[in-house]
């Protein structure tokens, strides 16, 4: 008998970005640089160009980093609050 799929083992972080954008880039690398310090979750990168709504949504207000669907911070990596959110309540 097959498992049924189950939700994401934990939580999951996302970048909007868009091709060309240097912030974008500038978050990347941020984010790689806390990753050698602190515990990340994988980090998925999705064009906001590719998603109408999510062009919609944000606009030119790109990067974004969402964790699990809800926003972290915009334009500028927040390394604090991200820390203070991935913490086990």
């Amino acid at each position: 008998m097959a498992t049924p799929p189950t939700a994401s083992a934990g939580p999951q972080l996302t970048v909007l970005s868009r091709d060309g954008c240097e912030l974008c880039e500038e978050m990347l690398v941020e984010l790689a640089h806390l990753g050698t310090s602190v515990d990340l979750p994988p980090i998925q990168v999705r064009d906001v160009d590719s998603d109408a709504l999510l062009a919609r949504r944000y606009g030119i207000d790109v990067p974004v980093l969402l964790l699990d669907d809800v926003k972290v911070c915009q334009h500028r990596l927040d390394p604090q609050e991200l820390v203070r959110l991935l913490r086990p309540r």
